[in-house]
Order: structure tokens, then sequence, then C-alpha cells
């Protein structure tokens, strides 16, 4: 992940307030799943320490991790899209401290304030795009033959 998806690279000082302002501090030992894929999409999380994994469910298998995140980083950005259901799971795969926010919150917040709206969008946005591009690249390496060949 890069620092321009983060959540202090990405939103204004005036708009983390805000955000900041909505939050819940909590806590997950490793191992803890913070959200399974194809249920309700009604919060997400701002990293504070530790690392949380994204992963996908395939049948008959163990989840496969799709990406890693650490500290600062946003988890989950299904909150912010209709129908508000989670694309993929995530544990903690060591203790995490994080911030917390109610999803409707934050966007009644988005609806009441344009600016506010934006800039969480266009973070958001940031982020299901750097998390696309990672993924195909992941994907390059396991299929192609000759991996991903150092895209850009």
């Amino acid at each position: 992940m890069t620092s321009a998806t983060t959540m202090n690279t990405a939103l204004e000082p005036v708009h983390r307030e805000r955000l900041i302002h909505l939050a819940r501090e909590v806590s997950f030992e490793a191992g803890t799943r913070l959200f399974e894929e194809g249920r309700r999409a009604d919060r997400f999380w701002i990293v504070r320490t530790g690392t949380v994994a994204l992963d996908l469910h395939i049948p008959g298998r163990r989840p496969a991790v799709i990406e890693t995140l650490g500290h600062g980083e946003l988890v989950g950005w299904s909150w912010h899209f209709t129908p508000y259901i989670w694309q993929l799971g995530a544990e903690a795969m060591s203790p995490v401290r994080a911030w917390v926010f109610d999803a409707e919150a934050v966007r009644t917040l988005c609806a009441e304030d344009p600016e506010f709206g934006r800039a969480v969008a266009v973070w958001v946005g940031r982020v299901v795009a750097q998390r696309l591009h990672a993924s195909r690249v992941r994907l390059l390496d396991l299929y192609a033959p000759y991996g991903s060949g150092g895209l850009t």
C-alpha cells in the first residue's frame, strides 16, 4: 500500500479531524475475523498498530490472502458503495489496535458536507484503485508466463 492511500496522507487535516471525531477505539487479538465476504458492510477501520489480512474465500480450502494492511491504512471500502456488502474477508494477523467508524454516520456526514464527502470519496477511490492494481500484479506473477514484468 502506498502512503498516498493512508488516511493521514489522503485527507486534509480538517477532513481527518471530522472523520476521527466519529471514531471509536477498538482492539483485536490475532486471529479475530473483522468481517466475512458476502456479509453487510456497516463499518470500516483505520489500523493504528498491527496487521490485518484481506482474504478471499475458496471453497474447500483456506482463505487466500490478497493483501496485508498496516498502520494508517483503510480496512474495508465496501461500506462506501451500494449494496454495502463485503467483497472480501478480513482477519487480524497480529494484535491490532484500530479506529472503527460507523458507515452510516460517515455517509450521512458526507451527504451533509459535499466537500468532506468528495474528499472521502476520492480517498476511498484511490484505495480501491491501488488494491485493484496490486491484485492485477499478483495475478500476473502467479499466472503470466514471465511474471509481472515489472509493471508500473
